[in-house]
C-alpha cells in the first residue's frame, strides 16, 4: 500500500445532482383578506381541526369579510389518494374562487 501525504486535503464532490426545474417568482401578496376566500388543507395529522377553528376565529375578527372553504371539503393532503386529490387542487381553487390558502402539516 502506497502511503500518499494530502496535507490534509482531500476532493469532494457535490451530492445534490442538477437542477431540473427553474426557479419561479412567487405569487404576490394579496393587501388584504377582507372580501377574499381562504382555502384551509390539512394532512389530518396533529390537531389542524382545532389549529384552524382558531385562525378562522381570529381572522374573522380582523378581516370580517373574509370566507373560508374548509379542509373537510378539499381532502386530506397526506393519504393513500394524496397524488389525486393535489392534482385536483389548482382546478377546485379556480371553481371556488380561491384567493389564498392556508396549509396545515403535523409537526
Amino acid at each position: 500500500m502506497s502511503e500518499q501525504n494530502n496535507d490534509g486535503y482531500y476532493e469532494a464532490y457535490w451530492p445534490r445532482g442538477t437542477r431540473q426545474q427553474k426557479t419561479r417568482a412567487l405569487a404576490p401578496r394579496l393587501d388584504t383578506l377582507e372580501g377574499k376566500t381562504v382555502a384551509q388543507l390539512w394532512d389530518y395529522l396533529f390537531k389542524g381541526d382545532e389549529v384552524f377553528e382558531l385562525l378562522e376565529e381570529g381572522l374573522k375578527k380582523k378581516f370580517p369579510g373574509v370566507k373560508f372553504v374548509s379542509w373537510r371539503d378539499l381532502g386530506s393532503t397526506h393519504s393513500g389518494d394524496e397524488r389525486e386529490t393535489l392534482a385536483a387542487l389548482p382546478q377546485r381553487f379556480k371553481e371556488l374562487g380561491v384567493d389564498a390558502v392556508i396549509s396545515g402539516m403535523a409537526c
